[in-house]
């Protein structure tokens, strides 16, 4: 029983000695949206949705590593509120309709996030204003 704890113990220290890469991109094009809104996706959002995560402890330790920058590399390829101004106009729509919409559904932020990040949990004002917000963005560019 030993050998299989040392074992295992040295699997986990030798993995340790390849981290996984934990870049913040420059911000190249930052979302234009109201200081309510933008605050609010600062605080739910950019962790996994921008260039401007915040890389928490446990994000050095194998395997969580691999787990969290996985997480944060579909996140930024699905939506970048860093790079959000690059998209036309009509993707912009698109992509703020969507933010909505799984905001709505309670899909994000996601309930494994703000079980480690209580903070990110939207409020009822919180969404009212996120629903405003998606609703004028989009009736504005019709």
């Amino acid at each position: 029983m030993k050998r299989i704890v040392y074992l295992l113990l040295s699997i986990f220290l030798f993995f340790q000695l390849f981290p996984v890469s934990r870049e913040n991109p420059p911000v190249m094009a930052e979302i234009s949206a109201p200081e309510e809104v933008k605050n609010i996706l600062k605080r739910s959002c950019y962790d996994c949705h921008s260039n401007e995560t915040i890389w928490p402890l446990y994000s050095y330790v194998f395997p969580v590593s691999y787990l969290v920058t996985n997480h944060v590399t579909e996140g930024r390829d699905e939506l970048n509120f860093s790079e959000f101004g690059n998209l036309a106009e009509r993707k912009q729509r698109k992509k703020i309709y969507e933010v909505w919409e799984q905001v709505d559904e309670g899909e994000m932020p996601p309930k494994d996030y703000q079980l480690l990040h209580p903070s990110s949990r939207l409020s009822e004002k919180d969404k009212e204003v996120l629903k405003n917000w998606a609703s004028a963005f989009s009736e504005d560019s019709e």
